[in-house]
């Protein structure tokens, strides 16, 4: 397998539209109960919390970034194999696309859960995998430039959810958030730990690089990605904390879905149930790129075309989806990935980057020689 991508002009797309992917990948089911896992650790400074999770997260971007900047045109799989060897690297790409796979399998069996609790609750769940399934194949098929144009209309579309928050926001109570600084520096890093699983997927970046068509510009569109992420976290925390009553908030999984109710129209009584629909455009971009990760993985490691791997994943999910089908289940599975993929996700880059400056250093000593 060669290090470097060689990359189609047709594939090529702008480094503007990292945003959007960046943006759509992380907001996903993590944010919809995120505000209570981040109190129950941070308490009133929950804010810090977030706030240090995104200068962490920051520094994981630009660690990728460096490392990816070594190469000409690499992806994460040719990365490790440069590094590791054939065996090793092989392995823990397949580690990689596993990770890229129990997301998916995460984002959507949650997201039947939320509708099923919220609208459908004897909605069977193999009709709701299979309607999801059969949309995210379909996108996946188009390739890489319609699957961006899907994630750049669904981000404008749903952009007006974020101004309905005004309603709960006037509702807040300030005295929720007071005192401030009283949390312990140990107990803002749990805080700022919870918030691993909802930043989940900017990892993404290390497959999309050889995409990128004018790489010296794709700093500025991720971290403004990353931002934006980060002050929609932050924004739906205060709010969630201000309009909750601490041993309310405690209690509510789905604290920033609970928060449109308070929303209403004349002709809507239950807004809510319109968020939950209109949520699956910010859901369905996330599972696209996620299921588009692991098909081009296979691809790139084993040579397998991406049509076949894309069908044969599709139904393994599917079946995962009917067998672990309740809440408890879901959570458990939920939570173990949070655990995992934070050495994935936040850790491993900074040794990868490490090995490659290694690596390129003893390359240069070698050729003085």
């Amino acid at each position: 397998m060669d290090v470097n991508v060689k990359m189609k002009d047709n594939l090529e797309i702008r480094a503007f539209y990292l945003f959007f992917i960046i943006t759509s990948i992380q907001t996903g089911t993590g944010i919809m109960g995120a505000p209570k896992y981040i109190f129950i650790e941070a308490g009133r400074d929950s804010w810090l919390a977030v706030l240090i999770a995104f200068v962490y997260m920051l520094l994981v971007v630009l660690a990728m970034h460096i490392s990816l900047k070594q190469y000409e045109n690499a992806d994460i799989f040719g990365i490790q194999i440069d590094i590791f060897g054939g065996w090793i690297g092989k392995l823990l790409g397949s580690l990689f696309i596993i990770h890229l796979a129990a997301s998916l399998f995460s984002v959507l069996s949650t997201y039947i859960e939320v509708i099923q609790t919220f609208i459908f609750p004897t909605f069977p769940t193999y009709t709701l995998a299979l309607i999801f399934l059969c949309l995210i194949v379909y996108s996946v098929l188009g390739g890489i430039r319609v699957i961006v144009g899907v994630i750049f209309i669904f981000f404008i579309l749903v952009q007006f959810l974020m101004v309905l928050l005004i309603v709960p926001a006037l509702r807040i109570d300030m005295t929720h958030l007071l005192p401030t600084f009283q949390t312990s520096f140990m107990d803002l890093l749990k805080g700022a730990k919870a918030t691993s699983y909802s930043f989940l997927g900017f990892e993404i970046l290390f497959l999309l690089y050889p995409f990128i068509q004018n790489k010296k510009n794709v700093k500025l569109p991720i971290f403004l990605g990353v931002t934006w992420t980060a002050f929609t976290l932050l924004l739906v925390t205060v709010i969630a904390i201000g309009y909750y009553s601490p041993k309310q908030l405690v209690t509510l999984d789905w604290s920033v879905l609970e928060l449109f109710k308070v929303v209403s129209f004349s002709f809507i009584e239950r807004f809510d149930y319109v968020v939950v629909a209109v949520w699956m455009m910010v859901i369905l971009p996330n599972m696209i790129l996620l299921m588009w990760g692991m098909t081009y993985g296979v691809k790139r490691l084993y040579k397998v075309s991406q049509k076949k791997t894309l069908y044969i994943c599709s139904a393994v999910i599917f079946v995962l989806c009917n067998i672990l089908k309740d809440s408890q289940s879901i959570i458990k599975f939920t939570s173990s990935l949070s655990q995992v993929s934070f050495w994935v996700v936040y850790v491993y880059p900074f040794l990868l980057l490490l090995l490659v400056l290694i690596k390129k250093k003893w390359r240069k000593n070698k050729g003085e020689i």
